[in-house]
């Protein structure tokens, strides 16, 4: 190759000089970035239909799901059964002691016989051997050592011995149930961002609506303990609704009668899940 012609010739060129260019080994070094050029690009063409297509394939089967939680209300399930207590006995009829013959008093004073009346003649001292001494004149049974029955002042009625409630028993209806710190608002914020929604969609869940009851013990500190599902509507969602629970934050103790106390609480998750 001419001295002036190599500081401007290929470097192909320089190495194929004096040989065969019709071989094929110079056409595929001097097409090669072209052909890497045209394979980056077909593929990058390739995984963007592909992506597009997965995205348009769910997009066309997107599902939304809406989370929505309830307490249960405990108030109308079966409670333990107490045995009606006996009636008191009725009260003793009331007895009116007898009366008893009573002779008036009457104070001795000297006066004139025809000023006398007759009530007011002292008795005989044989006469009232039999008889009590009052101030007044009364006819009744003779005196015979008879004593009057008491009179009883009461009004009859026997009361119950009074029985304390068991404040270490799990109550299941209460004065004051068990509250997430906030209330509901509060808890339907907990659950909006921890709960995974998209689990039911993500296992194949169809539209409809999938309620799992979830039965804890909140204890007389707040903590929550015995987290169980009642149910299990499939699709994860029993699992998911455990979980959620397990790992939230104390709860405000259920009240009963002013006292904190152990409270069995009924939580309901429902996950809504619709076409859109």
């Amino acid at each position: 190759m001419d001295v002036n012609k190599i500081l401007s010739a290929d470097i192909l060129d320089i190495i194929f000089e004096g040989r065969n260019k019709d071989y094929g080994a110079y056409d595929l070094r001097k097409t090669y970035n072209k052909r890497i050029t045209f394979a980056l690009i077909g593929t990058v063409v390739v995984c963007l239909l592909l992506i597009l297509g997965s995205v348009l394939a769910n997009s066309s089967k997107k599902k939304a799901v809406e989370v929505i939680a309830q307490d249960v209300n405990l108030e109308n399930m079966k409670q333990e059964e107490k045995k009606p207590e006996p009636p008191p006995p009725p009260p003793p009829p009331k007895q009116e002691p007898p009366k008893v013959e009573i002779t008036k008093f009457t104070p001795p004073k000297i006066v004139k016989d025809e000023e006398v009346k007759e009530k007011d003649e002292i008795k005989e001292v044989e006469k009232l051997e039999d008889t009590k001494i009052g101030t007044v004149n009364q006819e009744g049974t003779k005196d015979e050592g008879i004593v009057a029955p008491p009179v009883e002042t009461g009004t009859g009625k026997v009361e119950a011995p009074k029985q304390e409630e068991d404040y270490d028993k799990v109550f299941t209806v209460v004065q004051i149930p068990a509250e997430f710190p906030g209330g509901l608002p509060a808890w339907t914020k907990y659950l909006e961002r921890n709960l995974n929604r998209d689990l039911p969609v993500n296992n194949g869940a169809p539209p409809g609506k999938y309620t799992v009851v979830v039965s804890f013990i909140v204890d007389k500190n707040g903590g929550i303990s015995e987290v169980q599902a009642e149910n299990d509507p499939g699709y994860g969602t029993k699992e998911e609704a455990v979980r959620v629970i397990k790992k939230g934050p104390s709860w405000k103790a259920a009240v009963q009668n002013g006292r904190n106390v152990i409270y069995r609480h009924k939580q309901s998750i429902t996950f809504m899940v619709s076409e859109e």
